[in-house]
């Protein structure tokens, strides 16, 4: 599955469950939060102050 910015973080940890590491270490704590499962990744990177290419690009 390739992940881009309007995937959701739900879809992302089910479809790649290794990715938790990668957005743990970019600073997104918050992942088992309920609202987190249908937050798109871009929405997240945004709110985090996160670059969402760069997170992408390790992601992927």
């Amino acid at each position: 599955m390739a992940i881009t910015g309007e995937t959701l973080i739900g879809e992302i940890l089910r479809s790649k469950p290794e990715a938790a590491e990668i957005l743990m270490e970019a600073g997104m704590h918050c992942l088992g939060c309920p609202s987190s499962q249908m937050e798109r990744l871009v929405d997240a990177c945004m709110v985090h102050g996160l670059d969402a290419d760069a997170v992408l690009a390790k992601l992927n």
